[in-house]
């Protein structure tokens, strides 16, 4: 079977803090993404929220899974991808929509058959999906990088100088809960998401990319007065739950898709925890 899922439950921030290692790994970590010839998805019950990853070699459709209870997968949800491998494209309901590397695609609820394709199958696109419940349909749409709401933050002198690349949000598409984008750290900066914050109303999931070979990223998690880490590599992500911050340093400059959903679409509507106060 080209696809397969794997369901992850809500933990409470109490329970989190007694979690070793490879416990804290197991609840939050997703590092089975980007495999070759198949569909890999992970069902968290944070906001029912879908993150997984396409990788066809040859074409793959986007099915329905047990946890969904639907007919098929975007009866009732919406979907952002984001290619972050070679060339290729999707079909929707028999309209292609090519997506170069980091190019980006909205579907709305209601797209019955999505196949993903590769244009050359020795060096194929490498879809990375996130999925939230819909309400309504709103109409699929690319957004090209270079169409993203570009937005530059930090500096160098605090080695967080990055570009944020607002690709599937309020202003650029309209959608019923779902917003993704793209991070990228300038050469020189490492550190992400800060300071760090928390936003009650909704979850977020982090993937990071353009992570070299020999490198990693530590990320950072948990209440701002508990917080946790989880070192990772290229092509994993994490599941940040509403009361946890998200933010993370590298070894090297990186870059990563930000996903999130919740009953707020306002992106600057965080707690923001001050530095010097974290422990």
């Amino acid at each position: 079977m080209s696809i397969t899922y794997e369901t992850r439950y809500a933990s409470s921030p109490e329970a989190v803090k007694k979690y070793d290692t490879s416990e804290l790994r197991n609840e939050f970590l997703i590092d089975n993404l980007m495999q070759e010839g198949k569909i890999t998805l992970t069902y968290s019950h944070y906001d029912r929220y879908i993150a997984g990853s396409a990788v066809p070699k040859q074409p793959l459709k986007l099915e329905s899974v047990d946890p969904l209870k639907s007919e098929y997968f975007l009866e009732r949800r919406e979907i952002g991808i984001i290619n972050v491998g070679g060339s290729g494209s999707v079909d929707v309901d028999g309209q292609n929509y090519p997506l170069a590397h980091k190019d980006a695609l909205y579907i709305g609820q209601g797209a019955k058959e999505v196949i993903f394709k590769s244009d050359d199958g020795s060096n194929p696109a490498k879809f990375y999906l996130n999925s939230a419940p819909a309400h309504t349909s709103y109409p699929t749409k690319k957004v090209n990088l270079s169409e993203a709401n570009k937005i530059e933050l930090g500096s160098l002198e605090t080695a967080n100088h990055r570009t944020v690349n607002q690709m599937i949000i309020g202003g650029v598409v309209t959608t019923c809960q779902l917003q993704m984008g793209m991070t990228e750290l300038k050469t020189g900066s490492v550190w992400n998401t800060m300071p760090a914050h928390v936003h009650d109303r909704r979850m977020e999931v982090y993937f990071y990319l353009d992570v070299p070979e020999d490198q990693s990223v530590c990320h950072f998690m948990g209440q701002p007065q508990e917080t946790r880490h989880l070192w990772m590599q290229n092509h994993e992500a994490v599941i940040s739950p509403p009361w946890s911050i998200h933010s993370g340093s590298g070894t090297s400059n990186y870059s990563f898709i930000w996903g999130m959903a919740g009953e707020n679409l306002d992106y600057g509507d965080m707690d923001v925890a001050k530095i010097n106060e974290l422990k």
